[in-house]
């Protein structure tokens, strides 16, 4: 089955964009908002492997966001991205568990490298706590 990814951004231009990249260069699933209360209750509702969001949206910004959405489904990489970085804002977002921060506008390929390398991470912990969790069951 196809990783599923959930594109969060106030942008319709952007969600349009990066659907397109990721569509075009892999097999992982995009589902896209440009509402961040939509995007939870999607995460509710559904699971995804990954959740690319904005910083700065309306109402409701990128890292509060990720709060909510940790709530939720607290074992979800999450990658933030802005046009308006600093390093203080990423470095708070990492601090929070932010698996990547990435800044607009970004190259294609770039995109797609963060993307691969935060699911792959995301994949080695899942069998690596499902291997551990065999290993306990067998003492």
């Amino acid at each position: 089955m196809a990783e599923r990814i959930l594109v969060v951004d106030d942008e319709l231009d952007m969600l349009m964009l990066l659907r397109m990249i990721i569509e075009e260069k892999t097999s992982y699933e995009v589902e896209t908002t440009n509402n961040p209360a939509e995007g939870l209750k999607m995460l509710r509702e559904k699971d995804y492997d990954l959740v690319i969001t904005d910083l700065k949206m309306p109402g409701m910004d990128g890292i509060e966001l990720f709060d909510e959405l940790k709530e939720i489904k607290p074992d979800i990489p999450v990658i933030i991205m802005t046009a308006y970085g600093s390093l203080e804002t990423g470095d708070e977002a990492m601090k929070k568990g932010v698996a990547d921060f990435i800044t607009k506008p970004f190259r294609k390929d770039s995109i797609l490298f963060t993307i691969n390398r935060v699911l792959e991470l995301a994949r080695v912990k899942r069998e690596n706590i499902e291997l551990k969790e065999k290993m306990e069951g067998k003492r």
